[in-house]
């Protein structure tokens, strides 16, 4: 057995739920109530509108202010389409890897603390140690908002908070929001000889899609030089095109999707706005010639960016534990930024690469379990002070 024994178990012990964001994560969050009620620790969970789902924080140690929040996600995404060499639901242990989906992103962050809880009552916190799990963050941090408020509501004031999203254990402070929507154009049908009397979805699309890519070479122009984000501007990009029936059949309908990945100091709002007034004119055209056509746009996701700040008492707090002098930024989107929406002091740092998010054959070295286990151990100490 190795020195991290109870951490690999533990890590088996969430991977085997197969939480892919479109199942329910229920079993899991019973596994997980059962232990911590078992041990004594008070949990509570905020479900999603039609019970399939569950956030589950839970106060480890006095509920008093001054806590620190450790939080995580509970779903991964699919496995379907990927050449695994293992069973993924299974943890298999290999040249000092840990192979299965989520173990990088980011059931090890969890498992790591939830493993820890008996050394976290037995060292007497003064201020508490909080967990915070949620669901449904891999198609667009939907679950975790409705949790974040009632924590700020209801539990005693934190101090700070810790998103263990796999960063290799560095200090993240910031990372760039995220939208992302989906854009159905109806159009007139005819034969495709009679032009002036159709109205083709697919060429309206095609505009519409064109004013995206024109958005973000506006905005790659204006790029700050001195902005730690890669690429540092906020892009948008379209990714799913459908539209058409047949080749000489004027499309009636056409739709896309498309997201945006927004540099903190850039407007969400600004961007849906300008796209949206430019939709606008072009379905004016289109129903210019045929009444019955439009353009609907449906977001599916809107998540906030994490802004970086010098005065950042998390970033502080990670910085001590790991040692670092510095903190980097991230493109990718994450639930910190909603933490930081709510009030919290908040950064990014957990073990595992983010290179291997959603890859097949998803792995974690067991040296970043290592760094994992030693950076909550060295919270927990902290806390007890």
């Amino acid at each position: 057995m190795t020195d991290i024994a109870h951490q690999i178990d533990w890590i088996s012990r969430l991977v085997a739920f197969d939480t892919t964001s479109s199942k329910s994560n229920l079993a899991l969050i019973d596994d997980v109530e059962t232990y911590l009620h078992g041990l004594g620790v008070e949990t509570f969970r905020v479900e999603s509108d039609d019970g399939a789902k569950s956030n589950l924080y839970a106060i480890v140690g006095p509920k008093v202010a001054g806590g620190v929040i450790l939080s995580g996600h509970t779903d991964v995404v699919p496995v379907a389409g990927q050449d695994w060499k293992t069973d993924p639901w299974t943890v298999a242990e290999k040249d000092d890897r840990l192979y299965g989906r989520g173990v990088a992103d980011m059931k090890s962050f969890s498992a790591i603390g939830l493993s820890l809880v008996p050394e976290m009552l037995q060292a007497g916190l003064k201020r508490p140690i909080i967990f915070a799990l949620s669901y449904d963050e891999e198609v667009g941090c939907i679950g975790a908002p409705r949790m974040i408020a009632e924590i700020a509501d209801k539990a005693p004031p934190a101090s700070a908070v810790i998103v263990g999203e796999p960063t290799s254990m560095k200090v993240i402070d910031g990372h760039k929001g995220i939208g992302s929507f989906r854009v159905t154009v109806t159009g007139y049908t005819t034969h495709s000889s009679q032009t002036d009397r159709g109205v083709s979805a697919v060429e309206a699309a095609a505009r519409l899609i064109s004013k995206i890519a024109e958005m973000r070479a506006v905005r790659a122009s204006r790029a700050d030089a001195d902005s730690p984000f890669d690429p540092p501007y906020s892009t948008m990009t379209v990714n799913v095109v459908h539209g058409g029936t047949q080749l000489n059949i004027m499309a009636g309908e056409a739709w896309f999707e498309w997201d945006m990945r927004v540099v903190p100091g850039d407007s969400r709002e600004d961007i849906i706005e300008e796209f949206t007034q430019y939709a606008r004119g072009v379905e004016a055209e289109m129903r210019a010639k045929a009444a019955g056509c439009r353009v609907e746009i449906e977001q599916m996701t809107n998540a906030p960016y994490l802004a970086p700040s010098p005065d950042n008492a998390a970033a502080d707090l990670a910085k001590a534990l790991t040692g670092q002098n510095s903190t980097d930024v991230v493109a990718y989107a994450a639930e910190a930024g909603q933490f930081q929406e709510a009030g919290f002091s908040v950064v990014i740092c957990g073990p595992g690469s983010i290179d291997q998010a959603h890859q097949p054959n998803e792995y974690i070295t067991l040296e970043q379990v290592r760094e994992g286990a030693a950076f909550l151990r060295k919270l927990i100490k902290r806390m007890s002070a």
